[in-house]
């Protein structure tokens, strides 16, 4: 299939670690991006990270720089999203997307999205 499936998404208390997975197998392009994005209740999508499947390129949002990671797995069908001292405001829907290069961090770059997995932060 070429909708990317998510998981890994679940409660975690501040300052904890979760790691989100993205299955991104029958995708029919050789070198795409991979895309993850975010979105709570009331607020517009955000850009959380992206990599380039060819070049490994990544590329982060500003405000989860230095927190977050991005990598592909060498069996080049899983993109992880490690998410490391989780913040109130990381809480939301964490979703997959497939897109064609260049890769950009704006969701209209991207044109196979994922259902989602919840991400939960409490103090």
């Amino acid at each position: 299939q070429e909708q990317p499936v998510e998981s890994g998404g679940g409660s975690v208390q501040t300052g904890g670690s979760l790691r989100l997975t993205c299955e991104t197998d029958g995708y029919q392009y050789r070198s795409y991006c991979v895309g993850w994005f975010r979105q709570t209740p009331g607020k517009e999508r955000e850009w959380v990270a992206f990599i380039h499947t060819g070049s490994r390129y990544t590329s982060y949002g500003d405000s989860v720089k230095g927190r977050f990671t991005i990598s592909r797995d060498p069996s080049e069908i899983t993109v992880y999203l490690d998410m490391n001292n989780l913040k109130a405001e990381d809480a939301g829907m964490y979703y997959c997307a497939l897109g064609i290069p260049p890769c950009r961090g704006v969701d209209s770059k991207f044109d196979n999205w994922g259902q989602g997995t919840q991400v939960t932060v409490s103090s």
